[in-house]
């Protein structure tokens, strides 16, 4: 069963329920956490719309949204700094799931920004604590990366055919295909 489910199962209890629970907004961030690591917005606004003015100042509450608010500006490395400033504990599990997507993030944007960077230039990129981590990241999910001493070289074949390759017909025949399909629908 999905934790969203077992959200969905304590609503009933929350509305019925005479005073507020003093974990119910807890709860309810950790819900909005799941939902913002799994990428689904649209339920995550949706639950937002269901809170009053009172739970969405709760810090338990306030804290997702912030991080939401981040990373829709593209603003990653608040991101990463957010994990200073978690409500509690109980949000460490979903934090760190969120900080690899981020760091995830940045590496795609700066394999393709850079040719090559500094080893340090990288690792304050990525918000990690030491080289070390810096290279076990780097083993772990980019094996066309090459660490030449001090700097940090990205495969320049993949970056060129990368950039090279516009699929310009195939997009061209989309859009033809869409506007065709539009046309008919008129």
């Amino acid at each position: 069963m999905c934790s969203s489910d077992l959200f969905a199962q304590l609503k009933p209890f929350y509305a019925e329920a005479p005073t507020a629970s003093p974990l119910q907004c807890t709860v309810c961030g950790l819900n909005l956490m799941l939902l913002l690591v799994e990428n689904r917005l649209a339920e995550f606004h949706s639950e937002l719309e269901l809170l009053g003015e009172e739970e969405r100042a709760n810090e338990a509450i306030a804290f997702p949204i912030r991080l939401e608010q981040y990373l829709m500006v593209g603003s990653y490395n608040q991101v990463l700094e957010a994990k200073a400033s978690m409500p509690n504990a109980s949000f460490d599990f979903f934090m760190a799931l969120l900080l690899d997507t981020v760091r995830d993030f940045i590496a795609e944007c700066t394999e393709v920004a850079y040719t090559e960077l500094s080893m340090s230039a990288a690792q304050t990129m990525m918000m990690l604590g030491s080289r070390e981590e810096l290279v076990s990241f780097i083993e772990e999910a980019h094996e066309n990366w090459v660490v030449d001493g001090e700097t940090l070289r990205f495969n320049p074949a993949s970056t060129a055919s990368k950039s090279s390759e516009v699929p310009s017909m195939r997009l061209m025949s989309e859009a033809l295909g869409y506007a065709t399909e539009l046309e008919r629908i008129v």
